[in-house]
């Protein structure tokens, strides 16, 4: 039999890459990258798309020369994106009219605020599943539209395109001004917070509130199917698959079934929790979004919880502190000691994520006693992570009824068995990591994989999937609910500290 080949674009936040997997799911060929990050003001971060195009085509052709295969044996390619970053473009000339708003951009707090009126951030929720906030793409457009010179009147007069950065890639590749296809999946439609999570069509009364004209708008698809093909260096090959970063993830993890989750471990972390093919009204501070919709078939929601930090909190305690010299070196030093002599850190930077969304919540260290060691602290440092991503499992089985039965994990940090143990200790349910860590492409290339028939079904691509590691609760129950309160009373320890005003 002839092997077969997927590629998947990832264009993320910093960076870009593709990845050619085999039919097996494992990794051909690596390339990638970086992208400028533009800072016009405090708070405002911006992407050139054009530049993020051209990287792309570069990713590409330098993927498929270290596999050393051609474009014409890929049988389809699929992508993975960042959210809710936002582009227009021209469609006549195909030219971004304004640098991409990227997600981390602030600038539409004001605006957000102004929309909420009396009823405040909630005023979109029970449409769209999310909280009123400068994160999400609705904002970012109406934004661009009322600041860019003449820009509203052309977008009604339909000569201008609105996308996700999985749409400006699609376009691009499908022919661009020369009959590009102008849509996006049901996940990335689901992060800007314009689309009825219901009928998974552009919401009118949201856009009539926005004041974004539909003209502008791309066609939402399914996240597996054959949106056109290729031209270029990639002539023929169907363009197959669209998925927003974390869904990606979902989907890579095999998080197939309900109650099956998946939490990435990087700088912050991310965690959603597959609730099946109804979307879960959260009231514990957590995103109902979109998981993702393989073509005819009914679409899978999840519950998404987001932790502000993470792996950045040894970054701190490396860079500002400066106890260890290196990330690897904090988990030696914490498995120094047996525990964390009562020291716990609330890594609270810049205000609480999900479930707290406190903004006026500051880093506290609590418990400090004579007896605390800068191992203790290496160990509460750790702990910071499992416990934060405790209170979100929490949350999403207050919100859903439905228990986590175990925790498939990726991500830098996930390299740590100390945290891995910790993680499966307070949840008190076992933390699994893949072999292909890459699961935010690998989910693109399934979902490309399975619209071209190159698998034919979620059972061959569970079969696929392998563990590398598996880590076991050994914490008795007494035990962990006794430093569960504790972590409480730290994290309340928090609140209050920034004043408004």
């Amino acid at each position: 039999m002839t092997d077969k080949y997927v590629a998947a674009i990832d264009q993320g936040t910093t960076s870009s890459r593709c990845i050619v997997f085999d039919q097996r799911g494992g990794i051909v060929a690596v390339d990638q990258q970086e992208h400028r990050q533009i800072f016009p003001k405090p708070g405002w971060v911006e992407h050139d798309a054009d530049e993020i195009w051209t990287k792309v085509q570069a990713v590409v052709g330098g993927a498929l020369e270290r596999a050393e295969l051609r474009a014409d044996q890929l049988s389809a390619i699929g992508i993975t994106n960042q959210r809710e970053t936002t582009v227009l473009w021209d469609r006549a000339t195909g030219r971004p009219v304004h640098n991409a708003i990227v997600w981390q951009d602030t600038r539409t707090s004001a605006l957000c605020t102004e929309l909420g009126g009396e009823v405040g951030q909630d005023r979109f929720r029970d449409r769209t599943g999310l909280p009123l906030a400068s994160y999400f793409a609705g904002p970012k457009v109406a934004w661009l539209l009322d600041n860019v010179p003449g820009l509203r009147q052309r977008a009604l007069d339909g000569e201008i395109a609105f996308g996700t950065m999985d749409s400006w890639l699609i376009w691009n590749l499908t022919g661009g001004v020369d009959g590009g296809r102008h849509v996006t999946d049901v996940t990335n439609a689901s992060r800007t917070m314009l689309m009825n999570l219901e009928s998974l069509e552009w919401d009118a009364s949201v856009l009539e509130a926005m004041d974004v004209p539909a003209a502008v708008l791309p066609e939402i698809r399914s996240s597996s199917e054959v949106y056109g093909t290729a031209v270029g260096q990639l002539a023929g090959v169907p363009v197959a698959s669209a998925l927003g970063d974390q869904q990606a993830a979902v989907f890579g993890q095999t998080c197939y079934g309900v109650g099956e989750a998946k939490n990435t471990y990087g700088t912050g972390s991310f965690l959603l929790l597959n609730t099946g093919n109804r979307p879960v009204p959260s009231k514990h501070g957590l995103l109902t979004t979109m998981g993702y919709r393989l073509g005819d078939e009914a679409p899978v929601y999840c519950l998404e919880g987001s932790i502000a930090i993470t792996g950045a909190l040894v970054q701190w305690f490396r860079d500002q502190l400066g106890i260890i010299d290196d990330a690897a070196e904090i988990e030696t030093l914490a498995a120094s000691v047996e525990d964390n002599g009562g020291a716990y850190i609330v890594p609270a930077f810049s205000g609480l994520f999900a479930p707290y969304w406190r903004s006026d919540a500051r880093g506290v260290i609590a418990g400090l006693t004579r007896y605390v060691t800068k191992a203790h602290l290496a160990r509460a440092v750790l702990e910071a992570t499992s416990w934060q991503t405790r209170e979100v499992v929490d949350a999403m089985y207050q919100d859903s009824g439905v228990e986590i039965t175990s925790l498939k994990v990726d991500g830098g940090m996930t390299a740590n068995s100390l945290l891995m143990q910790h993680q499966a200790d307070v949840l008190g349910v076992p933390v699994i990591r893949p072999v292909v860590a890459e699961t935010t492409c690998l989910g693109a290339a399934y979902a490309a994989g399975l619209a071209t028939g190159v698998w034919s079904g979620l059972e061959e691509l569970r079969a696929h999937w392998k563990r590398d590691a598996e880590w076991t609760p050994s914490m008795g129950e007494e035990e962990r609910e006794k430093e569960y309160a504790n972590w409480h009373k730290a994290v309340e320890r928090s609140f209050g500290w920034e004043q408004s005003g």
